[in-house]
């Protein structure tokens, strides 16, 4: 089955390379050069296949160097020649095995949305006043690892429980690499451990939700005016006189979906209404996104990185400070330090899973219409 993924991986290395030499020449014609739209577009496609290529083709000198400094430990007498072709060889061997995987990240379809900053929604799940207090540990989980990374976070829209968790806290994170990161903590995050509130020690369970969802742009989705209804009232947090006098908390009611929005974050009614949009286009952008995935995906599912809330994706098990990831089946400790944000040792292994089931998916032939299931 190797021996085939590799085949299929040569095949479309040999077309992508054949198809950058035609832009190539095409973007030298006449026609191409005075045609600004096209000149523009065929500079794109090539620009895009332009560092995969250059991979391929110093995988193929290097492929030729392996066989050279094999041939010539076959044959060569001289021992200092043979332990040269052996540390050359060695060395070939360990390049080749980074270009090979350059080539499969490069051949993996681009996530249009990984450039795009982010709205994560964190919500309590059961448990009671533990999972709102659980909310509250993942909300600040992100916060220090958007810290680290150096993104800002804004918060959208937050409801405080009692004992200082959230029943629900909606924020945004803005920086290079947000989503791409993050998209993958999208699931239920599910908690074992004695709950403040306990007095006679017994473990409980409890959960929260997370959902991460691109922040969409205007053009992307577009709300008509027609499609809302939008109510005003009086912030129901802190604020003092302000927050009594003034009514600047905003609802927002996206009517053909049933959306419902509440900002009430900002002690403006423009800010929060600018962030209600937000998370609404979010919301509207991912649902389009679900329905497209429905499509695409009828015949099978990744189990890495679709996003379902539905979906158990995390344990965090204190008495054994354990984590554990349910999608890969991989466990860390150290629960303190990833709660403080150390979180990309997780991201990384969930993030090559999620790179690894979809090349494999990109490289298995279409299926045929008609055919059997």
């Amino acid at each position: 089955m190797e021996g085939f993924r590799q085949e299929l991986i040569a095949d479309k290395l040999a077309l992508i390379e054949a198809r950058f030499e035609e832009l190539g020449r095409q973007l030298a014609e006449p026609d191409v050069v005075s045609d600004i739209p096209q000149l523009q577009r065929l500079s794109r496609e090539r620009a895009e296949i332009k560092d995969l290529v250059a991979v391929y083709r110093e995988s193929r000198s290097v492929k030729k160097g392996i066989e050279d400094a094999q041939t010539m430990l076959e044959t060569e007498q001289d021992p200092e020649m043979q332990d040269l072709a052996r540390e050359e060889l060695e060395t070939l061997k360990g390049r080749r095995e980074q270009l090979l995987a350059e080539i499969r990240l490069e051949l993996l379809p681009k996530d249009p949305y990984d450039v795009k900053d982010t709205i994560v929604e964190i919500r309590a799940g059961t448990g009671g006043q533990e999972a709102s207090l659980f909310a509250g540990n993942l909300f600040r989980m992100y916060s220090r690892y958007a810290e680290r990374k150096r993104w800002r976070t804004e918060i959208i829209d937050k409801n405080e429980s009692d004992l200082g968790g959230f029943k629900e806290i909606i924020f945004e994170v803005k920086g290079k690499g947000a989503y791409s990161r993050l998209k993958y903590e999208s699931g239920v995050h599910r908690v074992q451990r004695v709950p403040v509130t306990e007095a006679g020690g017994r473990l409980h369970t409890s959960t929260s939700t997370v959902a991460v969802l691109p922040e969409a742009e205007e053009v992307e989705i577009n709300v008509s005016e027609d499609d809302l209804r939008v109510d005003i009232f009086h912030s129901g947090g802190a604020g003092g006189q302000n927050v009594n006098k003034v009514a600047t908390a905003v609802r927002l009611t996206h009517l053909p979906t049933g959306i419902v929005v509440t900002c009430q974050d900002e002690r403006s009614q423009l800010k929060n209404r600018t962030k209600a949009m937000a998370v609404l286009r979010a919301r509207l952008l991912r649902k389009e996104q679900e329905k497209q995935e429905a499509q695409i995906t009828q015949t099978r599912r990744s189990q890495v990185g679709t996003g379902e809330r539905a979906e158990k994706i995390r344990t965090y098990n204190f008495p054994q400070d354990r984590i554990t990831d349910h999608r890969i089946g991989l466990s860390w400790h150290n629960l303190p330090g990833i709660l403080d944000g150390e979180l990309d040792a997780i991201i990384d292994a969930v993030a090559t899973a999620d790179q690894a089931e979809r090349l494999q998916q990109a490289l298995e032939p279409p299926v045929e219409s008609g055919a059997r299931r």
